[in-house]
């Protein structure tokens, strides 16, 4: 598929090396890319295009499960979160990409729709976005915990 956001971030070498904490058969686990919304906003990408759940082949689906709960925890683990969001729009691309996305009590910020809010924000410039420094050590640190797991 031509023009495709998703995979441009699978292909790119400087977004692998930046962003991508594991590649597994179906999955993609990668950090939010620049400008990054909230330290933590990790994205779980099908390695192939299909728009949704729907289109699943049954191992992506039998799979899907054990990813998101894997994905999810190493945003709790790593943010120290209260909770974590998982959204699928699915407008952006035709590749399912799901956004795990960490909620504090403490900053109203992350709360369901203000996240929305807070994302156009950064996106605009009017909110500071996180800084590269924290994204690296964040990815870092993810793909160290990432490799004790079966995926």
């Amino acid at each position: 598929m031509q023009n495709c956001g998703v995979c441009d971030h699978h292909r790119r070498t400087s977004d692998q090396f930046n962003y991508e904490i594991v590649r597994t058969t179906h999955w993609v686990f990668r950090h939010h890319p620049a400008p990054a919304p909230l330290l933590g906003w990790l994205l779980l990408d099908s390695r192939r295009h299909f728009a949704g759940p729907i289109d699943f082949k049954p191992d992506e689906a039998a799979s899907l499960g054990k990813a998101i709960q894997i994905g999810s925890g190493l945003v709790q683990r790593l943010t120290k979160c209260d909770r974590v969001y998982a959204i699928a729009f699915g407008e952006g691309a035709q590749h399912l990409h799901l956004h795990l996305i960490p909620r504090f009590q403490v900053d109203l910020n992350t709360t369901a729709w203000a996240v929305a809010d807070h994302y156009r924000a950064v996106s605009n410039g009017q909110r500071a976005a996180v800084a590269p420094t924290q994204i690296a050590e964040f990815v870092n640190q993810a793909r160290l915990l990432a490799q004790s797991f079966e995926l």
